[in-house]
């Protein structure tokens, strides 16, 4: 590889690092290309990309970066992944590959500057999805109004309902 490829390579690890809401680093020898392969479709159906790097290289483009924790952990074949749009779907992925592939061994994560051991990612990959949260707290917020409309139309229908128990009860007495 040239020097100009490995500045390329560099500078879009750096671009990578820079747009990632989370990276992680994982260990990926014993897996077999086409295990990999639909692997890395699926990961990249959701936004996440899997990067097998020289480390030295990685080591480059992570310095001053969030990432900067990772140079212990890059150390033999490793692959960095970055998720972009959800940090938890990104760790949910890898935890469930993880289990179906024993020999995908995550090493460490990184969420902004925090550094993540194995246990805090899959606390993690624990948590619900984005939209899943989202969808939460908006039916939070809602429910105190819908409680509000709804006592607010319970008195109008209890009325309803009274008076047309009393017509019923004529109707049937007549």
């Amino acid at each position: 590889m040239e020097r100009t490829e490995k500045a390329q390579l560099i500078d879009e690890l750096r671009d990578s690092v820079g747009r990632a809401k989370a990276a992680f680093v994982t260990e990926y020898q014993g897996i077999t290309a086409v295990e990999m392969d639909a692997f890395r479709k699926d990961l990249r159906e959701a936004d996440i990309d899997f990067r097998v790097v020289r480390n030295t290289l990685a080591n480059r483009a992570i310095e001053g970066t969030g990432c900067a924790g990772f140079k212990e952990h890059l150390v033999g074949p490793v692959a960095l992944v970055f998720g972009y749009e959800d940090a938890a779907t990104a760790a949910k992925k890898l935890v469930e590959f993880a289990k179906e592939q024993p020999k995908l061994k995550l090493r460490a994560g990184v969420i902004g500057d925090d550094m993540l051991n194995l246990n805090e990612i899959k606390a993690l990959a624990e948590l619900p999805s984005k939209d899943v949260m989202l969808a939460k707290i908006i039916g939070s917020m809602n429910a105190p109004a819908s409680g509000f409309v709804n006592v607010l139309s319970g008195v109008p229908r209890a009325l309803v309902y009274t008076l047309s128990a009393i017509r019923d009860s004529k109707e049937s007495a007549a």
